[in-house]
């Protein structure tokens, strides 16, 4: 299968692209992916280097795919950090060509705005463009505790608060939705959660939180990926939470163990197919 994947991409470490794709291509995917920055590393180190891209360039790269003929053989979109608000009409405008050419592709977005520790990052516009034009056309959205919290402007502490906010989110448009870092007030302490919610249920699972000394940048974009590879080989709510909970631990945990200040993608690639530790989802709906 194929997916396209529209998002940043840095030079040095995984962020965007270069923490979405190997993992995807590990998992047996072919993907395309298409740059809408090319950054020397992530921003999260406070200084970088390279372009944002104009809308024309991504544009000019999906027509170039398009006069291939092969969008038809395109099976999901995955987009994510967007640089430029003007970018996310490029990126809708592909995910038209391809839903033209095959129907039953999905369109998968990560909303990449911010997080608790760092705030809203991302240049003016772009949280209103996610919030008035992507969840209207999203299959599938993949927020983070913070950007669930500012698309819907509802605070989130509890488990029935995250619940509620996802079913505003579904009622504009994503029948989907994964909420890739969940931390309410009634959960046992020492753990983080994913919930996962559909049309006709939602699944919880939890995993050790650790500790680290800086922010995990790029881990959101491997979840949306590793999440979105399993849910177009399985399509089962309950299978593809747990996976992504199994993989994205490990990369963690090896991360982690290495003090590494970059996710340590390559070296944790054997758990994006096989996690090694299995963590159950509860039904909670």
């Amino acid at each position: 299968m194929n997916i396209l994947s529209i998002q940043s991409h840095v030079a040095y470490g995984h962020a965007g692209n270069a923490s979405a794709v190997f993992p995807l291509q590990r998992m047996g995917y072919e993907v395309w992916p298409v740059f809408t920055v090319m950054f020397s590393n992530h921003t999260g180190h406070g200084a970088w280097r390279g372009p944002v891209f104009g809308a024309d360039v991504v544009t000019d790269v999906i027509t170039g795919i398009e006069d291939r003929g092969v969008m038809s053989e395109c099976n999901a979109v995955l987009s994510g950090y967007m640089g430029a608000p003007e970018l996310g009409d490029a990126i809708l405008e592909a995910v038209d060509k391809v839903k033209a050419a095959n129907p039953e592709a999905l369109y998968c977005c990560d909303p990449v705005i911010g997080d608790f520790d760092r705030g809203i990052f991302v240049r003016a516009g772009i949280p209103e463009f996610f919030r008035d034009k992507v969840l209207r056309r999203a299959d599938i959205i993949t927020p983070n505790h913070f950007e669930l919290e500012l698309l819907t402007g509802q605070k989130v502490n509890t488990l029935e608060d995250a619940l509620q906010a996802v079913r505003s989110l579904q009622a504009i448009g994503p029948s989907k939705v994964l909420v890739t870092s969940l931390i309410r007030t009634d959960a046992d302490s020492g753990v983080i959660e994913m919930l996962a919610v559909d049309e006709n249920e939602a699944w919880l699972v939890a995993t050790p939180r650790l500790e680290f000394p800086y922010p995990v940048n790029g881990s959101g974009d491997a979840t949306a990926a590793v999440f979105l590879g399993k849910y177009l080989e399985t399509k089962d709510l309950k299978q593809s939470l747990e996976h992504v909970a199994g993989a994205i631990f490990a990369l963690f945990e090896k991360t982690w163990a290495t003090k590494s200040r970059e996710l340590t993608l390559i070296a944790s690639q054997d758990a994006y197919v096989n996690p090694p530790q299995r963590f159950t989802a509860e039904k909670v709906v």
